[in-house]
């Protein structure tokens, strides 16, 4: 099997809150626009999404067990742990119920009336609560994170920075280099001329000493 850090329920959540929230959507959809030409097929995908999140929403609660008991954390991240499986336990505890009022509702061809949308907008407003604090425990207290980056002053605006900060760089050295070369050059011709200076004096000294 392969291995996933800190298990299998960062996979398995993603399916429950994407299936469970279009099935909301849709439920929506066809208890607004009843009279509309696809409020079959609204409801359609809305039934599916809903048995589909819910079979997924059972194998990410069990993962998720698994993680609460295996992860390394301390008191702090204990308690924010802890606070997501209550509130997931509480979502399940009422996606449960209606998975199963569905298949009643579907088999005797019910449309989707308020004592039905209702709960299922309550279910997924616990969702969204447990969904917020699932995402806390990671980014804020980094349980199930192997390592993280140390933080320092490096920073950029945009994804080619690295690649102007090189070429920034390497202009910069080119520059020096090429001063570096005016520079070794400058002192030669210095030398030169002073040589055809010193020349000249001597020759003129010459000059005087034979008048």
């Amino acid at each position: 099997m392969i291995e996933i850090i800190p298990n299998w329920h960062p996979i398995f959540v993603h399916f429950t809150v994407a299936l469970l929230s279009i099935s909301v959507i849709f439920f929506l959809l066809a208890a607004v626009f009843k009279a509309h030409k696809w409020h079959g097929q609204w409801l359609t995908v809305a039934y599916w999404n809903l048995w589909l999140g819910v079979l997924f929403t059972i194998a990410t609660g069990v993962a998720g067990w698994l993680a609460y008991n295996s992860v390394a954390h301390d008191t702090p991240s204990h308690a924010a742990m802890t606070d997501h499986r209550n509130w997931a336990i509480a979502t399940m505890a009422l996606f449960f119920p209606l998975w199963l009022w569905s298949f009643w509702r579907y088999r005797a061809n019910k449309g989707p009336e308020l004592v039905f949308i209702l709960p299922m907008l309550v279910a997924i407003g616990l969702l969204v609560s447990t969904s917020w604090r699932g995402g806390e425990i990671v980014y804020r207290y980094g349980l199930g994170v192997i390592s993280m980056p140390k933080a320092d002053d490096h920073g950029h605006d945009d994804s080619s920075s690295h690649d102007d900060s090189s070429s920034t760089g390497k202009a910069h050295s080119d520059s020096g280099k090429s001063e570096s070369a005016k520079g070794a050059k400058k002192p030669g011709k210095t030398t030169k001329r002073s040589g055809k200076k010193a020349t000249s004096q001597r020759h003129a000294q010459g000059s005087k000493d034979n008048h």
